[in-house]
């Protein structure tokens, strides 16, 4: 079950999901964690099961029905067991986007591939690293 953490940004099972979702350094992490608390829009949930924090999805809604994925990361215990589709399945059902979108790299994005989203290489980045822009438009329910 999902449920919000935006206001628990900074407690350290949160703030550890949250480093899994940006590069590995604690300059990153603080700025992940200062976009939860200043971003009025954005919102923060974890996956909590059997009162354990799995995984984190944090996104921010646009216009025209969008929703931009910030973060998304899930415990390494718990990988490859579904969480993370789960956690992005669940958002989708409740917001009802007509489209989502993530910029990722090249360790992600075989996930978002596999979920359905279409993606697209944006080049390599300042770091050197190559970025991809994903989208997955939701289908209209007769």
């Amino acid at each position: 079950m999902l449920q919000s953490v935006k206001e628990q940004a900074r407690d350290p099972r949160v703030a550890a999901l949250l480093e899994l979702s940006v590069f590995p350094d604690p300059e990153h992490t603080e700025r992940a964690i200062a976009f939860y608390e200043q971003e009025k829009d954005a919102e923060l949930l974890a996956y909590i099961e059997k009162g354990e924090m799995l995984g984190i999805i944090g996104f921010r809604p646009g216009s025209d029905n969008e929703l931009t994925i910030t973060h998304l990361a899930v415990d390494p215990g718990s990988r490859g067991l579904g969480y993370g589709r789960g956690m992005l399945l669940e958002l989708m059902v409740r917001e009802r986007p007509e489209r989502v979108v993530v910029e990722t790299d090249e360790e992600a994005v075989d996930f978002y591939r596999s979920v359905g989203f279409s993606v697209m290489s944006l080049g390599i980045s300042a770091a050197g690293l190559e970025r991809f822009h994903c989208l997955y438009e939701t289908e209209d329910e007769e």
